[in-house]
């Protein structure tokens, strides 16, 4: 890495279609969803922090899927506003490679909280009364950290990708990942592309199969239970938790298979299916997991009221 670093640099495209006429618009609307994602999720973080309220294992999981998305964005789209803001896609050697590594270790994390959440989910409606021993909030926080830490080793690989030599046109999509640089590595990158792929596969089917089952059994036992309004409620919290997974997994499982299969996807399929299971499920968390909770909103409400009456106070 130390011999290419100095003399490597790397072109973001963004989205190849667009017109330069509609770079200033685009630029716009990547600062609204950047500032928007920033501030819904960097309001939950806070709130779980500062709310003795929300130290509870589902709210301590949120904040954690909260806190991976908003280190995603302000690692990707600060870059991607520059590129239509003011035309600047250059991207150094290094300042990819830890880009594409951030990418790749909060995407894991996004999957180990979900796989998280989802075993919270399963326990509070399946075994009510083992939650509140098996579910704790000290056993969440060693969870959480682990899953951190397990993600940033299971990403060491990216460096293996960065090892390689590049030449020719030196281009990427919207951010850098290991797929597109790897495409633009010279040389035998097969040993590579296998163990990337191998770690991907099995922390994205690995985690989306428990995922799966757990609420496959949770549907299973919400459908054939006699009860009413908490378990209807509970179907309703389960369906819109699996509407934000299918957003996380779906294309992400789409492009690890094309690529597995080696299979060409157009630029703009490729950047679309990126930016999709990229930016959506950041803009989607904060109202399917917080803003329709009524602790959060509360939580909101105290927090907006505190801020009041300090004003008049002051």
């Amino acid at each position: 890495m130390a011999n290419q670093s100095g003399l490597v640099e790397f072109e973001l495209v963004g989205f190849p279609g667009v017109p330069q006429t509609f770079h200033m618009l685009l630029s716009f609307a990547i600062f609204i969803i950047c500032n928007i994602t920033l501030i819904t999720n960097g309001t939950v973080i806070v709130l779980v922090i500062i709310k003795e309220k929300l130290h509870q294992p589902m709210y301590i999981l949120i904040g954690n899927l909260a806190f991976s998305d908003f280190l995603f964005d302000t690692t990707t789209l600060p870059k991607m506003m520059a590129k239509y803001w003011s035309n600047d896609g250059k991207i150094s050697f290094i300042a990819c490679f830890f880009q594409s590594y951030f990418v790749h270790w909060l995407g894991g994390i996004d999957a180990f909280i979900l796989l998280l959440m989802s075993f919270d989910r399963y326990v509070a409606i399946c075994q009510p009364l083992r939650y509140s021993s098996t579910v704790t909030t000290k056993h969440t926080v060693i969870a959480c950290v682990s899953f951190w830490i397990i993600a940033a080793f299971l990403t060491l690989d990216t460096i293996l990708i960065f090892t390689h030599p590049f030449c020719g046109f030196r281009v990427l999509g919207f951010f850098c990942n290991s797929s597109t640089v790897l495409r633009l590595a010279c040389g035998n990158v097969n040993s590579t592309r296998e163990t990337v792929l191998i770690r991907g596969l099995v922390v994205l089917f690995g985690t989306l199969a428990f995922i799966v089952l757990s609420y496959l059994i949770i549907l299973l036992s919400v459908i054939s239970s006699s009860r009413g309004g908490s378990w209807r409620k509970a179907f309703y919290t389960c369906t819109t938790h699996l509407l934000v997974i299918a957003i996380f997994y779906v294309p992400r499982v789409f492009i690890y298979i094309a690529n597995y299969a080696q299979l060409a996807l157009t630029p703009d399929l490729n950047v679309f299916l990126i930016v999709l299971h990229s930016y959506l499920p950041p803009l989607a968390n904060p109202v399917i997991y917080c803003l329709r909770t009524e602790d959060v909103r509360k939580a909101i409400s105290s927090l907006f009221n505190g801020n009041v009456k300090l004003k008049k106070v002051t």
